[in-house]
Formats: C-alpha cells, structure tokens, sequence
C-alpha cells in the first residue's frame, strides 16, 4: 500500500528549501500566499544560498533539506525552484525519519527527481506543481489546486484538447513528472514502476529529437507498453533546429503509442505553463478521454 501523508490543516509548519538551483529573485509574495493558507513557512538556507548556479554546495543543500526530513513538526517541503541538481544530492540523504513520518514534498521540473525516488524507493505519496518561484505567474486555478491537494480537498480535471486523444476510460495509480528528469533516473533505486500505472509527462526547452529519443528510451525499455493510460501535458519552448525535425512532440509521442490501446490524451494543464495543476503522484485516479475532452478525478 502506498503511504500518504498526513493532510495539512491551519496552523502547519512547512519548509521552503532549494534542493537544485538558486532563487534570481524574492519569493516573499508566495511565503505571503502560504501563509494566507493558514500555514506556518520555515525557510531554508538555500533560499538565499548561492555556489555558482546552485543554492549552495552539495554538501549545503543536503543538510538543507535533511534538516527538514528530519523535523517532525514540519508537515510538507516545498521546493522554492527546480533547476538542476537535485540528482547530485538525492543518494546523500537519510529518508529514515522520514518513512517513520511521511510528509508531502512539492515541486516540478527538476524536482521530479526526489518525487520519483519518494515513491520508487519510499513508497509515499508526492504532489508535482507549482513552486513559489513560478507563483506569481501561476493561475489561481493551478494554485487553488495545489492548496487542494496539500488539505485533503476533492480535486478532479475537466479540460479540452486541441491535439486529437485517444479515447477511453481507465483507473490506476498516476506517476510521471518531467521526461528528461524520468529518463535520468533510468536504472537507479529512483525508478519508478510503469507497470499497470497513468503516466504523465512533460518537458521543457527541449529539441524534438531529444523528446522522440527519450521517448523511443522508454518504449526499448518496455515502459510504454505496460501503461494503464498515458497523460501528455505542456512541451513548450522547443530548441529551434536549422533543419526541421519534422514532428511536433505531440506526433512524435503518438506515433509511438499508436499500436497500444489505453488512452492517450494530450495538452493536459500540467508542466513549466502557467496553468501547471497539480498532480498526486503515487494517487489513484480516474481518467476519461474523449476525442477532445479529458476529466481526471483523484479517487
């Protein structure tokens, strides 16, 4: 059985750590719309730590975060911002105390690598959504979602596509996170299971040769084919090549689903967009796929 940690109530002290790379600006405006949740926001060290493109050293960041695993009286850590290196990090910390008390870890991007290990390798629930580096952008819907899903709050989709899904209704466990991130836990005690599972993904600044050979990585490696239903969400800010690759991420991704027969549906609100939903990783949910219509309902 998959652990979830306990929900959030007001009066709940939370952390803000920067596992991976430094903050270029305040995040006073999202410690003030936490607070306005009725939570209590301890901050980390590394929210004003800078090592060259990190927030600290290794070794800084590490303590960071495990000074909060450790603490029982913090009820969920939130990363301030992805980035990268989080995977320089991850085997240096000591989840024990933290089985003994789960608690939710938040964030996307590169923070998929520590929500991919808390399920892999700690079998517990996480949520991939916004951080208070992306807040001020955000939409109130993709917040309102996250505030949801930290309280124990009903939390269910509805949304329309413009690429064409494939249709179909499935239940199962939702993993996923960031394509590059997933494929850089490949083999290692990180890995999740894609077995008989939902999963979602999406990327960022990526080329689409890129996507299509991570994806081409997963399907070798008989990731996709085992899939209860596959959710596609935002791959933006595709690198320009001099020559067209000649598929969008959406075609590419398609292309390579095709002869399975779970749903597929595509430009879900999730990823590096202002409407990034959150998403319970470890959760069981429903999903319903119509030609352009999609409703996930967290169960």
């Amino acid at each position: 059985m998959i652990k979830q940690p306990e929900y959030l109530k007001k009066g709940d002290k939370i952390a803000v750590v920067c596992p991976a790379k430094k903050l270029p600006k305040s995040i006073a405006s999202a410690i003030a719309t936490l607070q306005q949740w009725g939570l209590e926001v301890v901050i980390g060290k590394t929210i004003t730590g800078s090592y060259h493109q990190f927030s600290g050293t290794d070794d800084e960041r590490t303590a960071d975060l495990q000074q909060f695993l450790d603490d029982k009286s913090i009820k969920a850590i939130i990363a301030g911002r992805g980035g990268y290196g989080t995977i320089r990090i991850i085997d240096k910390l000591d989840f024990t105390t933290f089985n003994e008390n789960p608690k939710w870890l938040v964030g996307f991007s590169d923070i998929t690598i520590l929500l991919s290990h808390a399920l892999a390798e700690l079998n517990t629930q996480s949520i991939h959504a916004q951080m208070p580096y992306t807040f001020d952008e955000s939409t109130t819907e993709a917040l309102e979602s996250l505030r949801k899903s930290l309280f124990g709050e009903p939390v269910s989709y509805t949304y329309s596509s413009g690429f064409p899904n494939r249709v179909g209704t499935t239940e199962g466990i939702l993993i996923g996170g960031n394509l590059s991130l997933l494929i850089a836990v490949e083999g290692s005690v990180s890995e999740m299971d894609y077995t008989d599972k939902i999963l979602f993904l999406e990327d960022v600044g990526e080329h689409e040769y890129s996507i299509d050979r991570m994806m081409r990585l997963l399907k070798r490696a008989g990731k996709l084919a085992k899939l209860k239903g596959l959710i596609i969400g935002a791959f933006n800010e595709i690198a320009e090549e001099k020559i067209p690759f000649g598929q969008s991420p959406e075609e590419v991704i398609w292309e390579l689903v095709k002869e399975y027969d779970y749903p597929v549906c595509f430009n879900f609100p999730t990823g590096h967009i202002e409407d990034n939903r959150a998403m319970v990783v470890g959760k069981n949910v429903s999903l319903q796929v119509d030609k352009h219509n999609v409703q996930l309902n967290f169960l």
